[in-house]
């Protein structure tokens, strides 16, 4: 796996840790936040992956600098990787959505700290910088969080925005394109990932309403690559369009 920057500003960074490889599991997108040589990972990942997510991290900053960890769900591709992150660096306080925290401790690890996201989400501070827990109920999963740094202008959008990609993608969509013909031939992509694996339009709805109220640069996803500059605009009109649900009709 390998490390690219989403944003940079003086102390304040988000990187991208990204696969490259093709392999028996689902690729998985891992974000880490610093700031002031504090860091924050999103979604780090299932078991598989944990060697090669550990190495990309260690290009970048020194794990003890992990302060905190996020994890937006209950699946394993997110989380199963957290009893190996407790062993590194048993200081990692785990942000974890309330209604999962029992089932989420089934992955191991019982001794780490983990605190529960309420429904209505909340904030978490990392070396100075205030990020926001914005509830994505249903989006897949029944509690579900993205995470907004209003600072950097990005949003950390977990499921949403997913696309089924082949190995030795880069970690944005053609940001370069002004026709949006590279958007269009990416979200082909991800059209079958949202119709079968998001469940509710009123939930849908209820997302895309909060999410325009975001300033937001960059939209990234668990899965697939980031969305930036007028990419996000084309992707929040694609997915309001968009029926989800789809299993319901066979």
């Amino acid at each position: 796996m390998k490390a690219a920057p989403v944003f940079e500003f003086h102390d304040h960074c988000w990187w991208i840790i990204y696969d490259q490889e093709e392999r028996r599991v689902i690729d998985s997108n891992v974000y880490v936040m610093e700031s002031k040589g504090q860091a924050l990972i999103l979604d780090p990942g299932g078991f598989e992956i944990f060697p090669q997510v550990f190495a990309a991290l260690m290009e970048i900053l020194p794990p003890s600098s992990l302060r905190a960890a996020f994890v937006s769900h209950q699946d394993p591709d997110i989380a199963s990787s957290l009893p190996l992150w407790n062993a590194c660096n048993a200081q990692i306080q785990w942000h974890v959505p309330r209604l999962w925290e029992g089932f989420i401790r089934h992955y191991g690890a019982l001794d780490a700290p983990l605190h529960g996201i309420p429904d209505e989400g909340a904030d978490l501070v990392i070396g100075g910088r205030r990020l926001e827990f914005i509830p994505a109920h249903y989006l897949h999963s029944s509690a579900n969080f993205h995470v907004y740094d209003p600072e950097a202008k990005v949003l950390f959008s977990g499921d949403v925005g997913a696309a089924l990609l082949g190995p030795g993608h880069g970690p944005y969509v053609d940001r370069r394109d002004q026709s949006g013909k590279a958007f269009a031939e990416h979200i082909a992509r991800a059209e079958y990932f949202h119709r079968r694996w998001m469940p509710s339009n009123a939930a849908k709805k209820d997302w895309i309403e909060r999410v325009r109220k975001l300033d937001i640069d960059h939209l990234c996803p668990q899965h697939g690559a980031i969305y930036s500059g007028a990419n996000v605009e084309r992707f929040l009109d694609w997915f309001e369009a968009l029926d989800v649900g789809s299993a319901l009709s066979i």
